[in-house]
Formats: C-alpha cells, sequence, structure tokens
C-alpha cells in the first residue's frame, strides 16, 4: 500500500482533468463558431433562393458554403441528371427521377447533420467522464492519507490536511470540467436538432417545387433564354404562317 501511495496519481488526474477542460473550451470556441457562421450563410442562401423567379432561376444561384446551399445542389444535380436509360436495368439507373432527388436530399441532409454533429460525443465523454476522474483522484488521496497515518502513527490534522487537501482538489476541478461540457453538450444537440428541422423543412419545399415543374431544370439555361426561345418561336411560328405556300392555300 505504501508503494501505491507515493504513485503520483493525483498529479496525473490533474494534468488529465486539465487536458480535458482545454478540448472542451477548444471544441466550445470551434462549434460556436461553425453555428454562427452555418445560421449566417444558410440565411443568405435562403433569401436568395425565396427571392428567386422559379426553379430555374434559383438553380443559376451560385453554390455558396452553406448546408441549405448543399442540400439544393444535391437536388439540382438529380433534377440536372438524365432519366433512367433504356435497356439499363442495373440498380445503378433503377431510379426514377421523384426517388433519385428524394434520396439526394435526404442523403445531404444526413451529411449536413454529421457535418454538425461532430465533436460533441467528445463532449459527452468528457461531461459524463470528468468527475469520475476527480473522483479517482480523491480515492486516491485519502489512500494516501491513510498510509500517512499508518506510518507516523499519529491522524493529527498536520498529517491529513495535505493528502486530503489534494482530493478535495481533484474532485472540484473534476466537477469544474463537466459542467460546461455538459451544458455545451445539451446546446449544441438543440441547435443540431432545429437546424436538421430547417434542412429538412427546406427539402420537403424543394421536392415539392421541383414536382411542380415536372423534376426537370436545364443546364446553364436562364429564364432570359427561356424568354427568348418562345419569343423566337413565335416569331418563327408567325414567319411560317406568312410564307407563300401557306398563303396560296388559304387563298
Amino acid at each position: 500500500m505504501s508503494n501505491l501511495a507515493s504513485f503520483p496519481a493525483v498529479e496525473l488526474t490533474l494534468w488529465l482533468l486539465a487536458a480535458f477542460s482545454v478540448a472542451t473550451w477548444a471544441l466550445i470556441l470551434i462549434k460556436s463558431t461553425q453555428h454562427i457562421r452555418a445560421a449566417r450563410s444558410n440565411r443568405k442562401f435562403a433569401k436568395q433562393f425565396w427571392a428567386a423567379g422559379n426553379l430555374q432561376s434559383a438553380a443559376d444561384i451560385k453554390v455558396s458554403d452553406s448546408a441549405l446551399s448543399r442540400v439544393a445542389a444535391s437536388g439540382f444535380a438529380a433534377l440536372r441528371g438524365p432519366a433512367q436509360a433504356s435497356g439499363e436495368h442495373d440498380l445503378e439507373h433503377s431510379w426514377d427521377r421523384h426517388e433519385l432527388l428524394e434520396r439526394n436530399l435526404r442523403q445531404q441532409v444526413k451529411r449536413e447533420r454529421r457535418t454538425l454533429d461532430a465533436g460533441t460525443a467528445i463532449l459527452a465523454s468528457v461531461g459524463s467522464t470528468a468527475p469520475f476522474v476527480g473522483l479517482f483522484g480523491t480515492v486516491w488521496g485519502i489512500m494516501h492519507a491513510m498510509s500517512d497515518i499508518s506510518k507516523l502513527g499519529n491522524a493529527s490534522i498536520d498529517v491529513v490536511a495535505g493528502p486530503i487537501g489534494e482530493a478535495l482538489i481533484a474532485t472540484g476541478i473534476g466537477i469544474a470540467v463537466a459542467i460546461p461540457a455538459v451544458l455545451a453538450y445539451n446546446f449544441f444537440v438543440r441547435r443540431l436538432k432545429a437546424v436538421a428541422a430547417d434542412l429538412e423543412d427546406f427539402a420537403h419545399d424543394f421536392l415539392n417545387l421541383a414536382q411542380r415543374a415536372t423534376y426537370r431544370v436545364e443546364t446553364g439555361l436562364r429564364p432570359v433564354d427561356l424568354h427568348r426561345d418562345k419569343h423566337s418561336h413565335g416569331e418563327r411560328s408567325r414567319d411560317f404562317d406568312r410564307s407563300p405556300a401557306i398563303a396560296q392555300a388559304q387563298t
């Protein structure tokens, strides 16, 4: 027992708790920055998307560093893709356009959730284990105090004050490390649920808009081009009506 009590377990426990604390506050800073940037970029893209005249105009919006933009890009990729090829019967070509769009949107939402969820498991681990790490240091400090009492045969305050003080410090630091980790974990989990709900709502709205557009978005075609093509088609129709052969047939 004397050899065990002389092992610097309390000091190692304090260093481990210090590492936990550094990791916790680093993750809090990183995740806070991530969520702030994500909220700002999502608001910006949502404003541009819903201000577009139609789905074709929205397809021409430049892809930005936002979750909504990437979800929309995955949807437009499915709409721009070729329809099910004739003669292709493998699993890769077994999706119709609606199923392919729904699959792309669902997978992209899951990817965005995994990105936002990264690091929260570490916060949960620190919050659940830090008090027990501090308690381990407490137990070792008490063992050290008992060892000193047995060696000196004296249980005065001078003998037990040092080891017991170290034990209490380890317990307090363990709790102090766990509290910010637990609070941060709960906060980021709530934020993740809110962002995931927004992404799912956007994906559902995108699916409805694509259904109205008959699941078709042309590549590199702008609304002005559609208007120009329609106008030119009308002129060609009028020219055709005014052709000599038609005029002669009408007379």
